[in-house]
């Protein structure tokens, strides 16, 4: 039963559809029909849908009819008249076909004029199209073609502005070209290529900067203002634009900065023979010059390529190796000029880096260490012109025969003597030349020691005080030693030496004149405190010293070669009446010397003349005592009594004045006491006295004594072996060194005793 209702629902539904598709179908447009069929035929119950289409065809069928059925009349009316129209159509139709045959005949020209100008009017729009087209592309080539003229030209700053405006200004507004596709894969390329020009062109500028520093730095040493007119900057400032428009400034600011260190370490890297020339120094200041004005015009002219802290730290390195090179450079410098010029360029390269702001207080504190080399190069040189003058001297006293030549020489040297100066032409100074020449020469040295000091911002006392210690040098080392070379020369005269101490008595004299000289030069008065006092009166006196002491040391000598031509005869019997001719000679000697002495101090000469006399005393007395002669005779040693005596008229004739009476005397004392206690055989007196402070025979030593006698002793035994045949006489020999003998006991007793 339910089975039964369930399936009378379902056919009650099924119907109900099937009258809405079929309502629907009837309804709707034939093109959207197809959904409504297929749901049909999604269903199972199609077959019984098509029945129900069928009775409604059929239905609609019988309506048609009936309705044909109703109007038939009306169509046949309608078919009556249609036939009627047909007949009318046909003439209009044969009417429209001959006017369009007319019309096509009439218009085929006005046909193919309006294809043409159809034709005429697509190209018009075409050509339009494409203008516009090219209107758009022609900045874009422009553009690229500015951009290869740039580049062609090197104008490579303006090129990266242009190939900026070209990629993000006119190649979006036509990228869908092919040809911009070309362009926009070459933009890389062309940065690339930008980049490499530039940097090629920067490594060419700083080759050229580096080949041409040394004009860069003579141009900058003469005060010229600036380097733009010089160098031509444009490639730096180029290519750190191009590198930092490309976002790689700290490359290029990296790679800039550490080029210019290498060519720095080059430029500071002295040639070996730079001392030979001043012009190797120039250059290589120059250089360096160059070098630092140019990295101080690129520190003022870019925004941050160079900065401060880099410049400092290259000028700390160039410092420190320019002093360097320096020191050693110029110790191998000899020449005083060389010197000088080198300090000069020196101050010129320091004052000219000062102009640009570096500090260049270590090397006018090198130029002080330059300063004493300097000293040291003028002293060797000064030491050549002292032994140049010395050697080329007369030793002779300045003749001048006319009030010109005595003004020239009183002009060089400071003298006055008014006697001299009353006396008549021709006249003589009292020094030799040597002695203004060595005065000009001592000033001439003052001046190239104040030549070194200018410029070196030196305050007049520093100045005044450099020289004094310079001139002090000349004087106690230099000059010092070049009067003692020639004092100790060989062959150097008693003349010689005499005006050698004349000489630098006025030379010392003339001190006071070289301290005031120093003063007006450098307007330092002597009393200031720290001045250096000149030296020059202890080197003239020390000279003088040696020379008197070579004087004496000269008159020994003489002396003692006189005193090789002695030829005694020892044991003659004879009893001469005249002084030997050696002796003779030897005092003709001493007399013209000491003649020669007048222009000496008295003291100089009066020592001169003891010396010679003590010595020859001595020398008598050594001849006497030699141990090779062993025998003498009282003849003997009456003609060497004679030779004594020769001696002490010498002295009492006063060949040097000033002694008094008697004091020059005193020199033969003990050879006149020996030969007067031996002459007189006055032995009673004599050991009697021995060692009483007012004895006669004072001087006489009883060892001198005792080996005098001790000579006559053997002469008189060996006499007496020879004579044999006169008994009497034997007989006074034999009383004779029997006395002899006993003396000589007595002498040993004393002899002893003394020793004792």
């Amino acid at each position: 039963m339910e089975r039964g209702k369930m399936a009378e629902a379902e056919s009650l539904e099924t119907a109900a559809e099937h009258e809405r598709i079929l309502r629907e179908i009837e309804s709707t447009d034939t093109a959207c029909i197809g959904p409504t069929l297929r749901s049909v035929y999604d269903g199972e119950e199609h077959g019984r849908f098509m029945e129900k289409l069928e009775t409604r065809i059929r239905n609609h069928d019988r309506e048609i009819e009936k309705m044909c059925n109703f109007h038939y009349q009306g169509f046949v009316d309608s078919i009556t008249e249609l036939l009627k129209v047909r007949g009318e159509a046909q003439k209009l139709k044969n009417q429209v076909t001959d006017t369009n045959r007319k019309l096509q005949h009439e218009g085929k020209e006005l046909v193919i004029a309006m294809e043409e100008l159809k034709q005429c009017r697509l190209q018009q729009r075409n050509i339009s199209a494409t203008v516009d087209k090219l209107m758009l592309c022609l900045p874009v080539l422009e553009m690229y073609s500015k951009l290869r003229d740039q580049m062609k030209t090197k104008r490579h700053y303006p090129a990266l502005k242009t190939l900026e405006h070209l990629e993000h200004t006119y190649l979006p507004q036509v990228s869908h070209y092919r040809f911009c596709k070309v362009m926009v894969d070459n933009i890389p390329k062309l940065r690339e290529e930008i980049k490499d020009v530039s940097m090629s062109d920067l490594k060419d500028f700083l080759e050229s900067i580096r080949k041409h520093s040394d004009k860069i730095g003579e141009t900058a040493m003469k005060q010229v203002p600036g380097t733009q007119d010089l160098v031509d900057f444009s490639p730096v400032y180029r290519c750190l634009h191009i590198y930092s428009v490309l976002g790689a400034r700290e490359t290029f600011e990296n790679y800039y900065r550490k080029q210019r260190r290498k060519q720095a370490r080059l430029v500071l890297q002295p040639p070996s023979n730079m001392h030979e020339t001043l012009d190797g120094y120039r250059k290589y200041f120059n250089q360096i010059v160059g070098f630092f004005v140019v990295e101080d015009h690129i520190l003022h002219t870019t925004q941050g390529l160079v900065n401060r802290a880099y410049i400092d730290e290259l000028w700390e390195m160039a410092l420190s190796k320019t002093i360097a090179a320096l020191r050693t450079h110029s110790s191998y410098c000899s020449d005083p000029n060389l010197v000088l010029d080198l300090k000069n360029l020196i101050v010129l390269f320091a004052d000219t880096l000062q102009v640009y702001g570096f500090p260049v207080n270590q090397l006018f504190d090198m130029l002080l260490e330059i300063r004493d080399q300097y000293s040291e190069t003028l002293l060797k040189k000064w030491a050549g012109i002292f032994r140049n003058i010395l050697d080329s001297d007369n030793y002779s006293p300045i003749p001048v025969t006319n009030e010109e030549m005595y003004k020239k020489v009183v002009g060089q040297f400071p003298f006055q003597d008014i006697e001299l100066e009353k006396q008549p032409f021709p006249k003589k100074f009292p020094f030799s030349e040597f002695v203004p020449k060595v005065y000009s020469q001592i000033k001439e040295f003052i001046y190239a020691c104040l030549k070194f000091s200018e410029d070196l911002h030196l305050s007049t006392t520093e100045v005044d005080d450099m020289i004094r210690k310079s001139t002090n040098l000349l004087l106690t080392r230099t000059l010092s030693n070049s009067l003692q070379n020639v004092i100790k020369r060989k062959n150097i005269g008693l003349t010689e030496l005499v005006q050698i101490i004349i000489n630098t008595t006025h030379l010392e004299k003339s001190c006071k004149y070289l301290e005031e000289f120093i003063t007006n030069i450098t307007n330092v008065l002597p009393e200031t405190v720290h001045t250096s006092k000149l030296y020059g009166t202890t080197t003239f006196k020390d000279a003088r010293h040696a020379a008197e002491e070579e004087i004496y040391t000269n008159l020994n000598q003489k002396i003692d070669q006189f005193l090789q031509l002695a030829d005694y005869d020892w044991m003659t019997g004879d009893l001469g009446n005249k002084a030997s001719d050696y002796l003779v000679d030897l005092i003709a000697f001493l007399r013209s010397t000491f003649a020669v002495f007048t222009h000496l101090p008295g003291k100089v000469a009066q020592t001169a003349c003891m010396s010679a006399c003590k010595h020859l005393a001595t020398s008598l007395m050594q001849l006497l005592l030699e141990a090779e002669v062993r025998q003498l005779t009282l003849g003997a040693l009456q003609q060497f009594n004679l030779d004594v005596r020769e001696c002490e008229q010498f002295a009492r004739s006063g060949p040097v004045p000033g002694f008094q009476e008697d004091t020059l005397q005193l020199a033969f004392i003990d050879l006149r006491q020996l030969l007067d206690l031996f002459i007189q055989w006055d032995w009673s007196t004599y050991l009697a006295d021995y060692g009483q402070p007012n004895c006669k025979y004072l001087r006489v030593n009883p060892v001198t004594a005792l080996t005098l006698l001790e000579k006559i002793s053997r002469e008189m035994k060996d006499a007496s072996r020879k004579n044999n045949m006169f008994a009497q006489f034997r007989k006074n020999e034999r009383d004779k060194q029997k006395l002899i003998d006993t003396v000589a006991k007595q002498l040993r007793g004393l002899i002893s005793s003394h020793h004792s």
